[in-house]
């Protein structure tokens, strides 16, 4: 891997801190060229940094490590979401009240903040869990 060059203290950067060991690694193509070499060399990144805690408290549910990658469109189609051109859509994550009521009134409240953005919403999906390893 490379490391770039630091060309002194800018903006909140100061080398006094490179001591500090912060967990955390990045990898990517300048060009936003996907490669299963960026991806071999972020799991090479977190098993290197698991003595910095680089991964979750139990080593179990995976809460606080991983590896975030492109959106993965393909899988969406496969999942049967209509989906705009590549470039044209962003995804994220939504955590919501485990109360069913309280839940819904947090979806009409994003919804209604999409509305007012002058985007639309493509779905929603649930993601699978097993809460197999929390007991």
């Amino acid at each position: 891997m490379k490391r770039t060059q630091q060309t002194g203290d800018t903006g909140l950067y100061s080398s006094e801190y490179e001591h500090d060991s912060c967990g955390i690694g990045f990898v990517a193509h300048l060009k936003g060229r996907k490669s299963h070499n960026i991806i071999t060399q972020g799991l090479d990144i977190l098993r290197n940094m698991t003595h910095r805690g680089a991964e979750g408290a139990d080593s179990k549910t995976g809460d606080g490590a991983g590896v975030l990658i492109q959106i993965p469109r393909d899988f969406y189609l496969i999942q049967g979401y209509e989906l705009p051109p590549q470039g044209q859509f962003g995804t994220g994550l939504l955590f919501l009240p485990r109360d069913r009521e309280d839940a819904s009134e947090c979806e009409k409240i994003l919804l209604g903040i999409i509305k007012e953005e002058g985007v639309s919403l493509i779905g929603f999906r649930d993601v699978p869990v097993n809460n197999t390893v929390l007991v």
